[in-house]
């Protein structure tokens, strides 16, 4: 396998994002790669309609995004500083109101032109991921680099 200089781990605060994160500083650490830390918070799909983003203003789409990008700056800044501790080259990012996670992370992964994305297989998601689709294995299907699936 080839050396990478590029790493990029998506993160949702769930247990095996922190394991894909735990995997993507070690990996950076050993290969001396920049890290890049994504958390993506996406346009949320309203149950009332089954449209993704339709009557999205007011009150409650203000304190969904004020809370999901609290947790994401918290375990967001977390991984950074803990990969800052190790001496590890890192960028921390969250994307927020994306229509698609897998779109944002592998566009993200372009532009900063990683050659790995590591990333667990279960994320918050739970039972949205049953009619949304796995966002690891769209990852897989549509990523410009190598992608890691974390346990």
């Amino acid at each position: 396998m080839s050396s990478f200089k590029g790493i990029l781990v998506a993160v949702d605060g769930s247990e095996n994002a922190m394991r894909a994160a735990e995997m993507a500083m070690d990996l950076a650490k050993r290969n001396d790669a920049n890290l890049y830390v994504l958390s993506v918070i996406p346009t949320p799909v309203y149950a009332a309609t089954g449209v993704q983003g339709a009557v999205g203003s007011g009150p409650v789409s203000e304190e969904f995004f004020d809370r999901a990008k609290k947790d994401a700056e918290a375990f967001v800044g977390g991984i950074v500083s803990r990969a800052e501790a190790q001496g590890i080259k890192v960028r921390g990012e969250i994307t927020e109101n994306v229509p698609s996670v897998v779109e944002a992370i592998t566009e993200y992964a372009q532009e900063w032109r990683v050659e790995l994305i590591v990333v667990g297989t279960r994320g918050l998601s739970g039972f949205k991921k049953l009619l949304l689709g796995s966002v690891s294995g769209a990852l897989v299907s549509h990523s410009p680099c190598s992608v890691l699936v974390i346990r």
